[in-house]
């Protein structure tokens, strides 16, 4: 079998396993790995507004199928309102679908986690000695969001001397979600796509003024609210760290 032929095979058979996916919800608990395409902000984005990310690494699921890395996540603005003297800057918004290989799955998701743009750059620069870089990316280690070490060259996730995570040469990072109770982020018994993030990575990084009102884990579910003093404005470019919730495969779309 020639390469063109793997290619093709590898892909289809990527396809029909996500398709079985489609047929069904994503289970709540799922995490998803997104950067941001959009530029929120509260001063200027209007409620229906739409959003849009991209998930950075092929997310598992426990059937076996995965969602594959680049497939594009949508969201709108439900709320915004700009600051003013004495009142602070909300910004509302949620994720209402994924679509991969032109199907569309409807999700609601909480937040976990999110890291600036510049978090996001500086978690994928390499920290070896310049004359220790080695060949290729594969080679490079890394500090995730939140602290932890990636080691590529051994496939390991660390924190001190224990290991809490894999990863692998292309630079996909798994590992369980280490629970944050105070800050309202459980813990989860299998691994997780983590892409940039710390499995105990919980709320913000990167920003001075930047406050999670609402995660979207409690009613109204999947709604995110940012609260600032000054205008809520997340650049795209940023690291998000959701997790889904349960919802039904008859939810519409949201515009």
């Amino acid at each position: 079998m020639n390469a063109k032929s793997v290619v093709f095979a590898l892909t289809a058979a990527l396809l029909l396993s996500f398709a079985g996916a489609a047929a069904q919800e994503i289970p709540a608990g799922t995490v998803l790995p997104v950067m941001l395409n959009s530029t929120l902000d509260a001063g200027r984005n209007q409620p229906g507004w739409m959003i849009t990310g991209k998930i950075m690494q092929a997310v598992p699921l426990p059937d076996g199928s995965a969602i594959p890395k680049g497939s594009r996540v949508i969201g709108h603005v439900v709320a915004a309102s700009a600051a003013s003297a004495g009142s602070a800057s909300h910004l509302t918004i949620q994720f209402d679908r994924i679509i991969a290989y032109g199907r569309t799955i409807p999700i609601a998701a909480h937040l976990r986690a999110l890291a600036s743009m510049n978090q996001v750059f500086e978690a994928k620069i390499p920290t070896n000695a310049w004359d220790d870089y080695g060949t290729s990316p594969s080679d490079w280690n890394t500090v995730q969001v939140g602290g932890a070490g990636v080691y590529r060259g051994n496939g390991q996730v660390v924190q001190g001397d224990q290991v809490v995570g894999h990863a692998t040469d292309y630079g996909a990072v798994t590992g369980r979600l280490v629970a944050a109770p105070k800050a309202g982020c459980g813990g989860s018994d299998q691994e997780q796509a983590l892409w940039i993030f710390s499995p105990w990575a919980c709320g913000t990084y990167g920003f001075s003024d930047l406050k999670i009102a609402h995660a979207g884990k409690t009613e109204p579910i999947g709604q995110i609210e940012f609260e600032s003093s000054r205008d809520v404005h997340v650049l795209g470019g940023s690291g998000w760290l959701l997790k889904t919730e349960s919802v039904t495969s008859e939810t519409p779309p949201k515009p």
